[in-house]
């Protein structure tokens, strides 16, 4: 029995059938959990047997509570576990005080029948796009163990591309869900931010914070966004790929790509095109603008200062990784004026690009301009910086803009894994998925 590669709806078929139970393919969680578990700080591995059986038992007298109903998924450490204490991948909060409840996404996937077999591995306080964290074994990426695979949620992405689990929840404030998912080979999932509570989450940043899945396809993460959701979108109806219309913007999202997702990225768009979707270039001004917006430092460097200063875990600097620390302190030289300047700023682009993509099915491009980087590469804090910001340059826009996004896979075999990011409109996360369904037929070639 194995998870690898497995979407909930095959695992879902399985156990209907008879031919998986929950206890089998806990089991098969765990034993790839021992073969390498550095995606995870915490295991509930006698829990997790006892929910199993308890769910096998369920089916056994008719009562499948979702599609979810036995699956092993993992869980970011920042979310509040019922008995846990919620570290948020920091020396500082390991013995915090356990928390009561589940926070409400993890609840949710509770109640839908999933397994949650332990806490995932992250960058300290989710401020890092690289997924390095000095307090904790380093997480690797599976596909090169010389490379990082991608933050913040860097073993949500690990523990489903290695085969431990079918589904990992993370968060993305900006680009965490999506990098890892880009640099690992699987899809990550950020929802339009206010659709689903951060309740229960270890904050970054109020304004940005957004929760969402990472899986082996777009369908799953559709399922478990239905889940997690406050109000879960409709479904759409199927789309093909044939008169879809793509906007590849000009501006800024092209820049700095290396050769390995230069060539994914224009195999992927004319496969698009040959499928018979119509794929352009346009012209988005705003996009460029955003890095001098936030110039003096980002929403989430004023937001992120203000918590750690707030719960006074920053009087404790000394004990962050540093390259947190520093990113903290960018915030610390913020005025509320920068601030205010900031929001204002962000409204004027978020309307400009709205205009521009109307017509769009999404705006589409490299999650990442490159591969992941390998560790030795971000030793020095000056390398760990530049990478980091070029990581984040495109999907921070997206959170930047409140819209939803996917990252698809768009690597073939033998190529490291990169990312195609298709951008939805505000609230438009139910088309978004019957988009990312359809050109995930197209393009995945990995």
């Amino acid at each position: 029995m194995s998870i690898s590669g497995r979407t909930i709806a095959s695992l879902a078929a399985d156990l209907a059938s008879g031919a998986a139970t929950s206890r089998a393919l806990v089991e098969a969680a765990l034993a790839a959990i021992a073969t390498d578990g550095t995606a995870f700080t915490h295991l509930n591995a006698a829990r997790a047997r006892g929910e199993a059986d308890a769910l096998d038992r369920l089916r056994q007298e008719g009562r499948v509570l979702s599609p979810l109903h036995g699956v092993p998924v993992s869980v970011k450490d920042l979310f509040d576990i019922a008995g846990e204490a919620t570290a948020a991948g920091s020396v500082l909060l390991r013995e915090a005080v356990p928390a009561l409840r589940d926070a409400p996404p993890v609840a949710r996937l509770r109640q839908a029948g999933a397994v949650i077999v332990g806490r995932t591995h992250m960058s300290e306080f989710a401020f890092s796009g690289l997924g390095a964290n000095p307090h904790s074994p380093p997480c690797t990426n599976p596909h090169d163990r010389t490379r990082v695979p991608g933050g913040s949620s860097s073993g949500a992405a690990v523990s489903v591309a290695q085969g431990a689990v079918a589904v990992g929840l993370g968060t993305d404030t900006g680009g965490s869900t999506r990098i890892p998912a880009a640099f690992c080979g699987v899809v990550g999932f950020k929802p339009t931010q206010a659709r689903v509570t951060r309740e229960g989450a270890f904050p970054l940043s109020e304004t940005l914070d957004s929760i969402g899945p990472l899986a082996n396809s777009v369908a799953c993460c559709a399922l478990v966004d239905g889940v997690i959701a406050d109000a879960p979108v409709d479904a759409h109806p199927p789309l093909g790929v044939a008169g879809l219309r793509f906007g590849v913007p000009s501006e800024l999202v092209l820049d700095g790509m290396d050769a390995t997702v230069a060539r994914a990225f224009e195999r992927a768009l004319k496969r698009l095109a040959d499928a018979g979707a119509v794929v352009s270039r346009v012209s988005v001004p705003a996009l460029a603008r955003v890095p001098e917006i936030n110039a003096k430092g980002g929403i989430v460097h004023a937001e992120a200062f203000a918590i750690h200063t707030r719960t006074g875990l920053f009087k404790q600097r000394e004990r962050y990784d540093p390259n947190v620390a520093a990113r903290i302190d960018i915030g610390a030289r913020m005025t509320a004026a920068d601030y205010i300047e900031l929001l204002r700023a962000r409204a004027a682009v978020t309307a400009e690009v709205a205009r521009i993509s109307v017509g769009l099915d999404a705006l589409v491009f490299p999650t990442t301009p490159t591969v992941a980087p390998r560790f030795d590469e971000i030793a020095e804090a000056a390398s760990f910086g530049r990478l980091n910001a070029l990581a984040l340059r495109n999907p921070g826009l997206v959170n930047f803009l409140d819209r939803c996004a996917l990252s698809l896979p768009m690597h073939a075999a033998g190529e490291l894994p990169s990312g195609l990011m298709l951008v939805g409109e505000h609230m438009g996360d139910g088309r978004l998925f019957a988009v990312g369904a359809a050109v995930e037929r197209v393009v995945r070639l990995g």
